[in-house]
């Protein structure tokens, strides 16, 4: 396993700048999660690390060699596609080994490597199969598994999991992450899915056209971030928002209501305007609550309840709540949010106004 560093990397096609100079170190062992909207760069930073796509300025390095001049075979790098990429006409035992038998591995040590390597993938019994005659999820595994064979330096993953249904996305996210716990490999993994990302990453790398919004743990992106493109894309359903401006120690709303702001914890000046984000799983129901919504649909799911509605300005807001709400649509519902668990961003910029 290896560390992977990028330095003020940058890619251009012609004059349409793609990547605009990124820095990110990835620590020897992590996995990290290359996240972000379609077109926001992601694959193309994980094909340029791999060395299937040249960078146009800046330096990638694995392990303490800046490898922009090597080719993406001698990187010491293993790719899992989206599309598996499995040869049709081979059988699975022939695909697992075809990497080693290409660089000379003895027989009996190929052998001995894909014995353990589909034992541990649970494949170890579609041996003789070819891939048509494998399931998506199985088609999958044997993607992964040729990738660990070759026992690489640094595992790639770019959105494997995209054609498969809902319940196989979820069993195979289980077992990727257990397979990174078991190997220990350094991993970066490509998805535009934003539960993914929070349920497998070590380190999450939030991407927007080219540039790096915020990286970090899960947990601090969630509940720390930086900027309201973070805040609206990590967090399912995302943060609800509402414009307004600083008057006093309240917030006017532009829905015509007013909130108190938290003594501590943000850093604001008068009349600055400013955007109000509470994420739906925040927001209390309650006589007491500053602001007014009115229902437009409710989604019961037995132990979670999601209600969907519009605010006095006409702005949408969800909130979750747990149980099985009696909310109906039409309803006035007043709501708030516990002060604690509020945040507030500079309209003009975006950024995060908080200072804890």
């Amino acid at each position: 396993m290896a560390r992977v560093e990028l330095r003020r990397v940058r890619k251009s096609y012609g004059e349409v700048e793609v990547i605009k100079g990124i820095d990110l170190d990835v620590q020897q062992g992590e996995f990290c999660v290359f996240v972000g909207p379609s077109g926001c760069g992601k694959s193309t930073l994980l094909r340029m690390i791999s060395g299937l796509e040249p960078i146009s300025d800046g330096d990638v390095v694995i392990g303490d060699e800046v490898v922009n001049d090597i080719p993406a075979a001698d990187r010491g790098l293993a790719m899992v596609f989206q599309s598996y990429a499995l040869y049709p006409h081979m059988s699975v035992r022939q695909n697992l080994s075809f990497g080693l038998e290409n660089i000379n591995t003895p027989k009996a040590e190929i052998r001995a490597k894909v014995d353990q390597v589909a034992k541990m993938l649970q494949i170890d019994t579609l041996l003789d199969r070819r891939p048509k005659d494998l399931s998506g999820g199985q088609r999958q595994r044997v993607a992964i598994g040729r990738a660990v064979v070759r026992e690489p330096r640094v595992f790639l993953f770019d959105e494997p999991l995209s054609n498969l249904d809902a319940e196989l996305r979820v069993e195979m996210r289980k077992e990727i992450t257990g397979l990174h716990r078991r190997l220990e490999n350094t991993m970066i993994y490509v998805t535009h899915d934003q539960v993914e990302a929070m349920t497998m990453a070590d380190k999450i790398a939030v991407l927007r056209l080219g540039e790096l919004e915020q990286f970090g743990k899960p947990l601090d992106l969630y509940n720390r971030p930086r900027n309201l493109f973070v805040a609206g894309f990590i967090g399912s359903p995302k943060m609800n928002f509402v414009a307004g401006r600083i008057d006093g120690d309240t917030l006017a709303l532009d829905t015509g209501e007013r909130m108190s702001l938290p003594a501590t914890g943000f850093r604001y000046q008068p009349g600055q305007a400013v955007t109000l984000g509470i994420r739906p799983n925040h927001v209390t129901v309650g006589d007491d609550g500053p602001i007014r919504m009115t229902v437009a649909s409710v989604e019961q799911l037995g132990g979670e309840s999601y209600i969907y509605g519009t605010l006095g300005n006409g702005g949408a807001i969800a909130l979750h709540l747990p149980g099985q709400a009696g909310a109906g649509t039409g309803e006035v519902l007043t709501i708030g949010a516990d002060p604690a668990q509020i945040h507030l961003f500079d309209t003009e910029s975006g950024l995060s106004l908080r200072t804890d």
